[in-house]
């Protein structure tokens, strides 16, 4: 078994913002999956999906981004996974907007999502996507992640979210080290 945590913040509020595109792969993985039942269990939201790779939980933390880890310790202990059978995928608004980078593990680089991850998991050894957001200008970035795309921004997005469904499906069927060389 495999689970993949699509980070973003729950509600209305922050649907389609930068901090949600986790939520988005998560949700084109369902729908090419054919995932329809969502169970609320250990502070998310969690679909089954059987592939080529075995059963692959698909979960939408229900903490906010930066307390992701709360869901991630409890759904991994709850199933036996090891860090290496958690996926994470999360924004990055230091890579260039639409920009995938897959790894088999590090830092958090500052995404406090991934800190928190970390910190749940007592390591830094669990593999993860992020899509680049781009960086602001000129705004904080706190209100820059919680903002929307632009109509020239959600394009490029959308094709990012396909291409990082895809290389989850990759990860969850080949392993890390194809999925690296194929979306890196």
């Amino acid at each position: 078994m495999l689970a993949v945590f699509g980070l973003g913040n729950p509600g209305r509020k922050y649907r389609g913002s930068r901090h949600n595109v986790g939520f988005e792969v998560i949700d084109r993985l369902a729908e090419e999956l054919g995932v329809k039942v969502w169970r609320r269990r250990l502070r998310g939201r969690v679909g089954e999906a059987t592939t080529e790779g075995g059963k692959l939980l698909l979960v939408k933390p229900g903490t906010y981004v930066n307390e992701s880890g709360l869901c991630v310790r409890a759904t991994a202990g709850w199933n036996r996974l090891s860090p290496e059978q958690v996926f994470v995928v999360c924004d990055d608004i230091d890579l260039e907007l639409g920009r995938l980078r897959v790894r088999r593990k590090g830092s958090s680089g500052g995404h406090n999502g991934l800190k928190s991850i970390a910190e749940a998991l007592e390591t830094t050894e669990f593999p993860r996507l992020r899509i680049g957001v781009g960086r602001p200008a000129h705004a904080d970035a706190v209100d820059y992640v919680l903002g929307r795309f632009s109509i020239a921004e959600r394009e490029v997005i959308a094709r990012a979210v396909e291409d990082a469904a895809e290389a989850v499906a990759c990860w969850a069927a080949e392993g890390i080290e194809d999925c690296m060389n194929r979306y890196n």
